[in-house]
């Protein structure tokens, strides 16, 4: 059975701090109001209850859980609503205890009565959340699952499409990575041209080129705007944020005005050897740093994990090849996109399903073969380049301290963008004929270490860092 997932659902833009349990929920709430349309009874509905199940629950307030149900429930879009008004809706709701449902009508809402945080698992997800909306006489009840990256589901839709044959509109359905492997084959094409051949069977050229992109300056922004702000993340942690001393030490007094002329001016600099992992680390910094500050990010493919793809993609433009321009940046994301593909449809994206391995182990293997395309490296390199990244981060755990997507999540984005060049330099010097591990094994093996982990390493704050160490003693 071979699903259809495009480069743009892997790569979502949205708001931080969490994909799973911020943009997921705000999505879940946004789907709701579309039932309560198409039901009819949108006009009269008075009252709406959130439930929040396990690690939404669990974490909910450390990820903005809760405020993304508000924001959705708002009728405000995480694309396109902009991060400067986020605090003074939330602010309404709590001072007025009234929410403007779907932008249109006032009801009731009192969120410290009407978000119920509720520690105990749904059956099917560890991500659950019912809405029950009042309309009448009528209680009208619909639980969705946030399974990572972004993606919202029902258990009866995800239950029926087992029971039927799902064909893909692709001309080149993959499940696995080596059915991508034997399309490259068979077409003597790339990776980055066989997606490119499938999303042109959904999408035209115009707008393929334009959302990728979109996608692209939305990422270059987001590492402007973190290199670029200085201070205390919100939260409780009292993290410093610490992209913008380092950008100020590498880049020095150089002048520019927007980031594309920022990204010429870094080309320009001289970079020493040891200053190539200061900027790649600070790209990924910058980019967390706003994740954790509700800023606009791409889910790549979650938003902890959000600061790899972009600063992978940095280096390779600032140090690798100044000439690199929009063929580059679509060809890596597009194969970025295809390697989480893979991983979402074998395993999980999600860390409360399988710890911070399903998140910055995806995002670094998406950047390893990505990288590798680029620096010249064919398809059979470029999967081992994938393989090689998530192999060294095998049973990575998600234990985040105070439920915040800041310590360790932030660091470790640097670590995942740092692991994926190294991936991509050793694909290049392997000949695949002397590989013993292909891709789809990796896979395999992160799903069952996935289900093996302790439910206290994944997102749910009861194990490793998240009780080693207190607020309090941050």
């Amino acid at each position: 059975m071979n699903e259809c997932i495009s480069v743009f659902d892997m790569l979502k833009i949205g708001v931080g701090p969490s994909s799973s349990h911020t943009l997921g929920p705000w999505r879940a709430a946004e789907r709701l109001l579309r039932e309560l349309h198409e039901e009819g009874i949108f006009d009269n509905v008075t009252h709406v209850k959130v439930d929040l199940y396990g690690s939404l629950s669990l974490t909910g307030k450390g990820h903005a859980t809760d405020l993304a149900v508000m924001l959705g429930l708002s009728g405000a879009d995480p694309e396109y609503v902009p991060v400067e008004d986020i605090e003074g809706i939330i602010d309404g709701i709590n001072l007025n205890n009234k929410l403007k449902l779907d932008n249109s009508r006032e009801i009731d809402f009192n969120p410290v009565v009407d978000i119920v945080f509720n520690r105990n698992f749904l059956p099917f997800h560890a991500n659950g959340l019912t809405f029950t909306a009042t309309a009448g006489k009528i209680q009208y009840v619909s639980t969705f699952y946030s399974i990572g990256g972004g993606f919202v589901v029902k258990e009866e839709r995800t239950v029926a499409k087992e029971k039927e044959i799902i064909k893909c509109a692709f001309p080149f359905p993959t499940d696995k990575a080596d059915d991508l492997l034997n399309f490259t084959r068979q077409e003597n094409k790339s990776i980055s041209e066989i997606v490119y051949e499938n999303e042109k069977s959904i999408r035209s050229e115009e707008e393929i080129h334009h959302e990728l992109m979109r996608v692209w300056n939305t990422m270059l922004e987001c590492m402007y705007i973190g290199c670029h702000t200085e201070g205390i993340l919100p939260g409780g942690l009292k993290v410093r944020r610490r992209a913008f001393d380092m950008h100020k030490n590498l880049i020095g007094e150089l002048p520019y005005t927007n980031p594309w002329e920022w990204l010429q001016v870094i080309r320009k600099t001289e970079v020493k050897f040891r200053q190539i992992l200061k900027w790649v680390s600070c790209f990924a910094l910058s980019v967390n740093e706003v994740n954790a500050s509700l800023g606009r990010v791409v889910t790549a493919p979650t938003n902890g994990s959000a600061g790899v793809i972009p600063a992978v993609l940095m280096y390779y433009m600032v140090i690798e090849n100044h000439n690199a321009g929009e063929k580059e940046i679509k060809q890596f994301l597009m194969v970025a996109g295809e390697i989480g593909s893979i991983f979402k449809k074998g395993a999980t994206i999600s860390a409360a399903m399988g710890g911070c391995q399903a998140e910055i182990g995806v995002s670094s293997a998406m950047a390893a073969a990505a990288l590798c395309e680029l620096m010249g490296g064919n398809p059979e390199q470029c999967l081992i380049a994938a393989e090689i990244a998530m192999e060294h981060h095998l049973g990575l755990t998600c234990d985040p301290i105070g439920g915040l997507v800041q310590i360790p999540c932030i660091e470790r984005n640097t670590m995942g963008a740092i692991k994926a060049i190294n991936a991509a330099e050793l694909a290049l010097e392997t000949d695949p004929k002397n590989v013993k591990v292909p891709l789809d094994k990796v896979v395999n093996t992160m799903w069952e270490t996935a289900r093996d982990m302790n439910n206290k390493y994944k997102e749910t704050s009861e194990g490793g860092l998240a009780v080693a160490v207190n607020i309090s003693d941050c």
